[in-house]
């Protein structure tokens, strides 16, 4: 099934639709530490809203937003590329953590298969240790 083209009637309402959003989600990328703090806000209320659970209608929202984040985050003060699974291994021993203390990503049996490899975290994995650890869900990219 492909796509009709556009009338004007749609346009106008895209253009609508789109300018409320971005009041709300800033969906280009970031030039600057304040449009910066304002997506990171604005990633966070998705996250509490649900929007990083993989069936939530949001979740295509947070995860563009995720990557302009990451953009913004990469440009400024690039990481060493460290897999998802070395990241949380470094968060758990700065917090001292073992692999039974994160029930929120899943049971003790599915953060050791994450941590060796066998298993990649998941959007939701990913917004529940972001917020845990508090730090940006780009850190997992």
């Amino acid at each position: 099934m492909g796509c009709l083209p556009l009338s004007r009637d749609d346009v106008a309402t895209l253009t609508h639709h789109f300018e409320v959003i971005t009041r709300q989600v800033p969906l280009h990328p970031i030039a600057d530490d304040e449009q910066y703090e304002v997506a990171v806000a604005a990633m966070n209320g998705l996250i509490d809203a649900g929007a990083g659970d993989e069936g939530h209608a949001l979740a295509p929202l947070l995860g563009l937003l995720g990557e302009f984040i990451a953009a913004y985050e990469d440009a400024t003060s690039p990481r060493p590329d460290a897999p998802p699974a070395e990241v949380l291994r470094l968060l758990m021993e700065q917090h001292g953590l073992k692999q039974g203390d994160l029930p929120e990503i899943g049971s003790q049996g599915v953060v050791s298969e994450i941590l060796s490899g066998k298993r990649e975290v998941n959007k939701n994995q990913i917004a529940r240790l972001s917020e845990r650890f508090s730090v940006s869900p780009a850190t997992f990219f």
